[in-house]
Parts: structure tokens; sequence; C-alpha cells
């Protein structure tokens, strides 16, 4: 029996993220009545930081390739769907422009708070409810749906959408919720684990790179996957920087990186012709040209290069044998900085107990994940956002 105190919807969407708003807006849209709930006092928080307030809102370069799950395949469908294009047709229609700014890269040149109230006015545009600074007590389902306690009454819909994110970044609300409740149905979790995060080091490596804190180089980089050619920073604790934060997806405990200081260049050539422009100096002083000072500082005193010597009296050979070394800058991190500074979750509710099409549970009739939860991951520079919009509107269109 339906309880007569409780306020109907067809639809309750639980998370007031990208994901959560954008999914009612659509579905709101398409005539359904909607009710987002959240804890949190304010809406999409991570739209609000990302890309330093200019919001990385998606990467126009997006393909399924560029983000990692379990079912590499299960991603397909949603964002073949929903392209970076029709976000910017979204864009367009609420008047807003942005610019790329590297590798596919699109920032939003009215900032991040212009992507928040366009997503609300969706919102209301499709007279959706938004219920913030609400916490979610229980979640119950029968008969004829799901009902969801609130210290603001009893809320009740035959459609429950979970977009409540996952665990990086636990400091703007973070929780498990999503994985406890899937559980209660009978969904799988892929371990989560904090994704595109620094690394840390621990020992002579940790002092001798807090020495070069703030230095940054162009590097490709390789963990357990596909190699990155970006930007690496040296931190007060570690490494960081895109290069880092792309190969640390990968990663797994225990395991080197493999560094390339040369970027994929071709590091022998490099040294040869520096050899022909300075030979009066040594190579110290010559790649002084080429990196910053403190890691060359930090590359003769490690002894893989040296600051005696004319490079004129320098072979090929024995400046070949050194370009391998700097192509071969391995290092292996004692762990990464967590959840405190990640920026999305890796892992998260197993796509096989999912439909790639719909985003429902397919132990549940009714009831669906899309967004940072599910386990799809993307790449640094606006993928997850793409996700987040994909698997949104694949849910949007089902409900």
């Amino acid at each position: 029996m339906p309880d007569p105190s409780a306020q109907g919807y067809d639809v309750i969407v639980l998370g007031a993220g990208a994901a959560g708003l954008f999914c009612a807006g659509r579905a709101g849209q398409r005539g359904l009545s909607c009710c987002v709930v959240d804890h949190a006092r304010k809406p999409a928080e991570k739209v609000r930081i990302s890309g330093g307030g200019r919001c990385n809102f998606t990467n126009i370069d997006t393909m399924p390739e560029r983000f990692l799950s379990q079912n590499p395949h299960f991603a397909k469908s949603a964002l073949a769907r929903y392209t970076p294009g029709d976000f910017l047709d979204l864009m367009t229609r609420h008047a807003l422009t942005w610019h790329e700014k590297t590798l596919g890269q699109l920032f939003c040149d009215q900032k991040s708070g212009a992507i928040i109230d366009m997503l609300l006015a969706e919102l209301e545009a499709g007279g959706g409810d938004l219920r913030l600074d609400t916490a979610i007590e229980a979640v119950t389902a029968n008969d004829d749906g799901f009902e969801v306690e609130t210290p603001r009454g009893r809320l009740t819909a035959p459609r429950l959408v979970v977009a409540t994110g996952g665990l990086s970044i636990p400091k703007m609300g973070a929780t498990g919720f999503a994985y406890e409740l899937a559980r209660r149905f009978g969904h799988d979790i892929v371990e989560p684990r904090p994704g595109l995060v620094p690394f840390t080091m621990e020992g002579e490596a940790r002092e001798a790179f807090a020495a070069m804190s703030g230095v940054s180089t162009p590097v490709t980089a390789r963990a357990d996957g596909p190699a990155f050619t970006e930007a690496m920073l040296f931190t007060h604790r570690g490494l960081s920087g895109p290069a880092m934060l792309q190969v640390s997806s990968y990663w797994q405990e225990g395991a080197s990186v493999s560094i390339d200081l040369f970027a994929g260049a071709d590091g022998a050539g490099i040294l040869k012709e520096l050899k022909a422009e300075h030979p009066m100096k040594s190579l110290a002083g010559a790649l002084e040209t080429r990196f910053a000072r403190r890691l060359v500082d930090y590359l003769v005193e490690s002894g893989r290069v040296s600051n005696t010597g004319r490079l004129a009296d320098t072979g090929h050979r024995e400046l070949e044998t050194i370009a391998s070394q700097l192509q071969c800058f391995d290092v292996r991190p004692a762990g990464t900085e967590g959840w405190r500074t990640a920026e999305v979750t890796t892992g998260g509710i197993d796509t096989a107990g999912l439909s790639s099409k719909t985003m429902e549970s397919r132990h549940r009739p009714g009831l669906y994940f899309i967004g940072e939860c599910v386990d799809v991951t993307g790449w640094l520079g606006g993928y997850n956002f793409q996700w987040a919009w994909a698997s949104a509107a694949a849910c949007a269109a089902a409900l």
C-alpha cells in the first residue's frame, strides 16, 4: 500500500552532482516528475572546482579506449549515443562558450559556475525538485518501487537513480553510499582505488624530489597501461603533474613507473645535437639548456650525468648510453596521496550487473546507477564529465 504521507515522484535521483542533475533535467523534460536529493549544501561541487574553476567539461577526443573498466566494452553504447558535440549543443543553447586548452580538453569561458547554472536551469525546465542539505536516512524497496527516508519526510517513486559518486575528495562529502546500496541489491563491487592522484615517495627519493619541488618537465610515462606524454611535476611528497596523474589510474601497489625524460623524442640524437652546439660545455652544463637546473643537479648527484669534461671529448656511444639511462628514469612510488587528492575513483559497481544501454540494474528493475560510482573511469582531461553526461543521458532516455 502506498504511504499517503509520502511525497510521490516518477523518479528519485540520489546525488546532485554532474550526472544526477543532468539525468533529472533530461528526465523531467520528458514529462517525468523528478526529485534530486543530496546531503551537500551546494550542488555539483566537483563541477565547481574542476579545471581550476574553469570546468574541463568534456574532451573532443573522447573514445571508449580512454576509459578504464573490467569490461572495456561497457561504456561504448552510452558514449556513442551522447557525444561531446551533443553537450556543446546544449551549451550553445545556454549561450555558453568554450576553448580548447590542450589535448582535446574543453574549458568553459564563463567558468564552472556557469555550467552548474546550466544544469540547474535544465532541471528547472523539467519541473524537477532539488533537495539539498538533506540526509538520506534509509532506502527501501517494495512492490511499488522505492522509498527514501529523509529528515524532511519520505519520498516514493517507482524508479530510483543512484548518482552519489565515488570515494574521491572526501572533504567534499564523498562516501561509499552507492556501493553499500548496490551490494544490498546483489551487485558486486570492483575494489575502488584512488585514480588521477599524485604519487608519494620514501627515503632518499623523497628528499631528492622535495628539493626539486615545483620543477615541471615533459615526460613520457607508463605504468601497467598506455604511455602518456605530458608534464611531470616534482613535489614535496613525490611526483604529480598530468603524466603522473594519468598513469596513477593504471598503477598497482609495489610496481614501478617508467619515465622517459626525453618525452618520446630521440634522446641520443638530442645529446649529439647538444655536443655539436656546446662542445666546450660539460654534459650537465649543456643539459641546462633543456632541463631545469635543479633537475640537472639531481641527475649529476645520482650519477646519471657527468659535470666534468667537455662534450667535445665525449664519444657518441657514451652519449647513447647516457640517453638510454635518461629514457629509463624509472621510479617505484611508495604509494599515492590517496582519496584526499584523488580526482576520481577507479573501480566501483561491477558493470556485469548493469545494462550498458540503460544503466538499469539487472538484479532490481527500476534501479539505476550512473556516473562515477560505476566501474568506468576516464583519463584526465574531461573524460569523466563526458561519462557523467553520457551515462545520465542513457539512463534518462530509459526512465
